[in-house]
């Protein structure tokens, strides 16, 4: 009888991930230092006037300054998140058809460890982006990452992805037996 070894490689998939993420996040904390240095104690940067500003914001809560103060538990969220996407990239069958949830799950990932480096860093995220014609709330670019990831999911799942394609997150029947 042959002696069977199971080969563990990294796909490549997980490894364009990881590149993504990294320009992802970059990106963010560049933006954000940035905005510390030019946008801190100074007045609105209109970038298209009547439209689109730079304006700094120190946000201690989340979206449209929900849950004000929330820090623990922000990071605590993020860092559930961060997992389960860890967890759903290497679960996730080697198809064509996954790439773009592989590109959704990147964007919310860089999304979720940039605003909570912020959260560890200074105690609030670092906010910046203001459109102004319609008085939306200041936002930074890992919270644009995880509006638009969230959105292209949302998409997958409702008219790309068919019941039997999320077959890989359902346990195995045997588990389920093993756990009544």
């Amino acid at each position: 009888m042959k002696n069977k070894k199971k080969k563990y490689s990294i796909d490549l998939r997980v490894i364009y991930d990881a590149i993504i993420i990294s320009i992802l996040i970059i990106a963010d904390r560049v933006l954000k230092v940035y905005a510390v240095k030019k946008l801190k104690d100074h007045p609105n940067k209109p970038v298209i006037n009547g439209i689109l500003e730079l304006n700094y914001l120190e946000n201690t809560g989340a979206a449209f300054g929900l849950l004000r103060g929330q820090r623990i538990f922000f990071i605590l969220v993020g860092t559930i998140i961060v997992c389960a996407i860890i967890w759903l990239v290497f679960k996730m069958p080697r198809k064509k058809k996954y790439v773009a949830a592989h590109i959704a799950l990147s964007l919310i990932f860089a999304g979720a460890v940039g605003n909570m480096t912020d959260r560890i860093i200074y105690e609030y995220v670092i906010d910046y982006i203001y459109f102004s014609f319609i008085r939306f709330p200041v936002f930074n670019l890992a919270d644009a990452y995880v509006t638009v990831s969230t959105i292209m999911l949302i998409i997958l799942l409702l008219f790309v992805y068919k019941e039997d394609d999320l077959n890989f997150l359902r346990f195995k029947e045997k588990r389920l037996r093993e756990i009544e």
